[in-house]
């Protein structure tokens, strides 16, 4: 287990959306984070305390986690100078980004000399077997998005959320560093071999009680070309009973791809509905979620209100106004 509290590392992130690992972690364990620390020039702000080292340190803070996720999870050269003296001021270091933490030989160094740990959440833990489709028991829910970063994550645990405070049977499912970071457990599922990410996602989601939910956390986009793989690796490998279509209506175009732009949730329905038919025929799209951070009250309002209209699915900001609509809709299968 990673040492908690937490200080959480915004490095140089050019935006909020690049400091997602460590927004994830101040919403939905605020108790395990103490404060942040951002560069000269650093983008983000997840609204907590700016810390200095000394001063989290003082505060009880036991790892320092790198809240951000880059293009291609690199360790920017600019960060090393803070990791280094972090873990000689008696830190743990832990990372959910491709580039691990146990592959710089100045953080190896670091952490011998000091008797720290490097904690490399996206490591694969486990040998996971080829996926064969066998029907499990129990059901399960997938958030599946128009883009990347559009809410899935935030969608799976609103749900789960609501149905723990209705006393259901429910388990959130981390697919992704922050769902691990913030559960303190799952399956890094972009690290898996390929052959093996729908068998890992049927580990994850096993056989369990005919009343019992598995909210598994939704990852890429079928129609993002760099990471159309790993969805497609969640939509067979957890033959979900349910999904939800998720949307961040602001976007100018794909994430990282400024000459694709977002599918309409009609086709993302049609795509998504239709390839996870092929391992659950009786699955159904029951709801749709929609990432209004960046819309004032009364826009969002509109904006949902007309999208329930046009699709007539429930449409909800679960993290902005609950998931209860989306559980009912659910239960309603």
């Amino acid at each position: 287990m990673i040492p908690t509290p937490y200080l959480l590392f915004l490095g140089d992130a050019p935006d909020q959306l690049a400091a997602k690992v460590a927004q994830g972690i101040k919403d939905w364990r605020p108790e395990n984070a103490v404060g942040q620390l951002r560069l000269p020039g650093c983008g983000a702000d997840v609204g907590l305390s700016d810390l200095t080292l000394q001063e989290a340190k003082d505060a009880g803070a036991q790892t320092l986690v790198i809240g951000v996720a880059n293009r291609g999870g690199v360790i920017s050269a600019a960060w090393k100078e803070v990791l280094i003296e972090a873990l000689g001021m008696g830190f743990d270091l832990a990372s959910g980004l491709h580039n691990l933490l146990r592959d710089e030989d100045d953080l190896v160094a670091a952490a011998k000399v000091n008797g720290r740990t490097l904690h490399d959440v996206r490591i694969p833990s486990t040998a996971y077997p080829i996926a064969t489709g066998v029907k499990r028991s129990g059901k399960r829910c997938l958030a599946v998005g128009t883009d990347c970063s559009v809410g899935k994550m935030y969608t799976g645990l609103a749900m789960d959320a609501e149905m723990r405070e209705r006393g259901l049977k429910t388990t959130f499912r981390p697919t992704g560093q922050t769902g691990i970071l913030i559960t303190g457990g799952g399956v890094p599922l972009d690290a898996v071999v390929a052959d093996f990410m729908a068998g890992a996602v049927e580990y994850l989601t096993p056989d369990n009680d005919d009343d019992h939910w598995d909210h598994i956390e939704g990852q890429g986009s079928l129609y993002h070309v760099s990471y159309s793989g790993v969805t497609m690796a969640l939509v067979h490998g957890g033959q979900p009973d349910a999904l939800v279509l998720s949307h961040e209506p602001t976007r100018a175009h794909m994430r990282g791809l400024p000459d694709y732009q977002q599918p309409s949730l009609e086709d993302l329905r049609d795509t998504a509905l239709a390839m996870a038919r092929v391992a659950n025929p009786a699955c159904q799209v029951i709801g749709i979620s929609v990432n209004t951070q960046h819309l004032s009250e009364e826009e969002a309002t509109k904006y949902m209100a007309e999208v329930e209209d046009r699709m007539g699915l429930p449409t909800v900001d679960p993290f902005r106004n609950g998931a209860a609509r989306l559980v009912d809709a659910l239960l309603a299968l």
